[in-house]
């Protein structure tokens, strides 16, 4: 009983972590009710393989597999090239697939060369401590509009929403503080379920089930026709793939630091093999026509709040995600949960994450170089995350997919400036 309730919480957090992804792509290329529900199917059952992929071959930690969002990101803008440089939004979606096969076979090359070796030792403290800043300051203002209402027809905040998100809030953080170990360790799950209820007496849970006559749907592999190249699409798909090795390793290192595991101990082959485990998950996201996955630093909060971090629980909930794809009434259902319950229960989650941020950042030994740092790579990052999207508009696809994310580039900002004043160091201390 112990083990199932715990799968079901971790289903339902990577279900309302991930399902928005899908949708908003799918509106984005304009596609029919029929396609969009086939999108949203494939990328979940993605979602679950790549994270049993992963915990069983990869990682070997429980962190769940979402949206990269630096695919969401590339998506989104060859959206804006259908009638400029590609016909239609067909032919688009055909390129985007075949940058996942590139993609993937760039993580396979990097993980079996050593490379990815190489990449993880840049992640130190205060790179993590850098990331995860940067993370919770990119996402505060998507949790925060969720709660109060917005977007909305109106563009106005409501009253009703704010009033629920704030009782869900309070809820999430009562129960997670609760010296009964049932009530903390399945917080998340009866926050979610008592803020559905909560929204449903304001009459802000509308229930709009799509109609479908299927029982079981099963996904098409290359669903928008066969891959089609070009030299665009291959250097993007480059660069996504270094930034996504990354920010899969800032999230390996936050779990680590989340199950206390001390940064020194990492298993020796254990970011070798999540990339490898990376490459294939790629290439199946590819394959099926969806969205490019990676671990999620949210899951660390996650596991923080719930003070679950056996990896059997995790386990099953992604099989069951992987499985509920398969069942269109099941995942019709679960989008009703109500946009704003979801973002006021992550918002409690991701409390967690800024207490594992300042750990992270005691683990600095020379606090002096790290200010400076962080300086630099706040600055950067949180600056460009208030630059307008359609500014990157007249840049290629590879450049503006990079300068639009802030938390990449702040990051990668990170690793430069810290490993520049390090060599500096180096060469004044060997000219003495």
């Amino acid at each position: 009983m112990k083990t199932m309730l715990s799968s079901f919480q971790w289903f339902i957090f990577m279900i309302a972590a991930s399902i928005a992804a899908p949708i908003a792509i799918a509106a984005v290329f304009e596609l029919n009710p029929a396609d969009t529900a086939g999108f949203v199917q494939r990328t979940l059952l993605v979602l679950g393989i790549a994270g049993i992929t992963q915990v069983l071959l990869g990682h070997k930690l429980p962190i769940s597999e979402g949206p990269a969002g630096l695919w969401w990101g590339v998506f989104t803008i060859y959206a804006t090239f259908v009638g400029v440089i590609y016909t239609t939004p067909i032919e688009t979606l055909q390129i985007l697939q075949s940058g996942l096969l590139v993609s993937g076979i760039i993580f396979l090359l990097i993980s079996l060369t050593g490379i990815m070796d190489k990449i993880t030792v840049l992640f130190t403290p205060v790179v993590t401590f850098t990331y995860l800043m940067l993370l919770i300051f990119q996402l505060s203002g998507s949790f925060l509009n969720g709660m109060i209402g917005l977007p909305n027809e109106k563009g106005t905040i409501q009253g009703f929403v704010i009033f629920g998100s704030v009782i869900t809030v309070m809820l999430a953080f009562w129960l997670g503080n609760q010296k009964k170990i049932f009530m903390k360790r399945y917080s998340i799950i009866l926050s979610i379920a008592a803020g559905w209820i909560i929204f449903g007496f304001l009459g802000k849970a509308p229930f709009d089930m799509p109609s479908t006559n299927a029982l079981v749907t099963l996904p098409d592999f290359f669903a928008f026709g066969p891959p089609v190249f070009d030299s665009g699409v291959i250097v993007t798909a480059f660069f996504i793939t270094f930034l996504l090795t990354a920010n899969m390793v800032a999230s390996i290192r936050v779990m680590e630091s989340a199950m206390n595991e001390h940064f020194n101990e990492t298993p020796k082959h254990r970011f070798r093999q999540a990339g490898l485990a990376a490459g294939v998950n790629t290439l199946f996201s590819g394959a099926l026509s969806a969205i490019g996955s990676v671990p999620i630093a949210g899951a660390a909060g996650f596991v923080a709040a719930t003070k679950s971090q056996s990896r059997t629980p995790f386990l099953i909930g992604c099989m069951i995600v992987a499985a509920v794809s398969f069942f269109p009434l099941i995942i019709n259902t679960l989008s009703q949960i109500p946009a704003a319950v979801a973002f006021a229960v992550t918002f409690v989650i991701f409390t967690n994450m800024i207490r594992l941020a300042f750990l992270e950042w005691q683990k600095e030994q020379n606090t002096e170089r790290g200010l400076t740092v962080i300086g630099i790579a706040w600055l950067i990052g949180v600056g460009l995350m208030f630059v307008p999207s359609e500014a990157y508009s007249g840049l290629p696809a590879a450049v503006s997919s990079i300068l639009s994310n802030g938390l990449i580039t702040g990051t990668v900002t990170a690793v430069i400036v810290e490993q520049w004043l390090i060599m500096k160091e180096q060469k004044q201390t060997a000219d003495k």
